[in-house]
């Protein structure tokens, strides 16, 4: 059994796609927590609905001081480097080297381009106003860079010459929703191997 953190700053509609997946499949995989970093996060409302419990971590610390608090919260409800996975969905801070290193190839994030492409914030802006005709998302292992671990999967999304930066960014949205939940239950089935840089699907 795979235990589940989530860790979220705003609406958590990946979070959402994420458990919503996991209600409706037989998967391995549990869903332990959602830590938001703040209080208001539209997310943290709609985990509870769906029976998860929550938790706020919005101190003004940083780095590894604050990251302590999120390992003590995972460790809590069992979401360990041993049998845990971590998923970022919308999260907004920087991990530490420190927890990628406590977590190692157990952090997952997805992120609204297809890297190496335009990493960072606001990806979609930044491959709509550049004009590339292709674009997506891609779901990664974390490591201590910026968007720039082991990928595991990534979707093409077309740009369409009628899309607009909202409606281009609507349509990888959707695409992330379908991607990320793919990617968990892989991991849980064990059918992820990792070889340097490259991520190997055992199907």
């Amino acid at each position: 059994m795979i235990n589940l953190g989530i860790l979220i700053s705003g609406r958590g509609s990946n979070m959402e796609s994420i458990l919503n997946f996991l209600k409706s499949e037989v998967t391995s995989v549990c869903p332990k927590v959602v830590i938001s970093s703040k209080s208001e996060a539209e997310g943290v409302k709609k985990a509870s609905a769906l029976g998860i419990p929550t938790m706020i971590v919005s101190m003004e610390l940083k780095g590894w001081d604050y990251d302590k608090e999120l390992v003590s919260i995972l460790q809590k409800y069992d979401v360990n480097p041993e049998n845990g996975l971590v998923c970022l969905a919308g999260y907004m801070r920087l991990l530490s080297p420190e927890f990628v290193v406590k977590y190692k190839m157990r952090i997952m994030n997805i992120h609204p381009s297809l890297l190496p492409s335009f990493p960072g914030l606001n990806s979609q802006k930044k491959a709509y106003d550049y004009g590339v005709k292709v674009t997506g998302c891609t779901v990664h292992f974390v490591d201590e860079g910026l968007d720039s671990g082991p990928i595991i999967a990534q979707k093409q999304v077309p740009v369409l010459d009628s899309d607009t930066y909202e409606t281009l960014s609507e349509r990888i949205l959707q695409q992330e929703h379908i991607l990320y939940p793919y990617c968990i239950k892989l991991f849980s089935e064990d059918k992820l191997v990792v070889k340097g840089r490259r991520v190997i699907v055992t199907l």
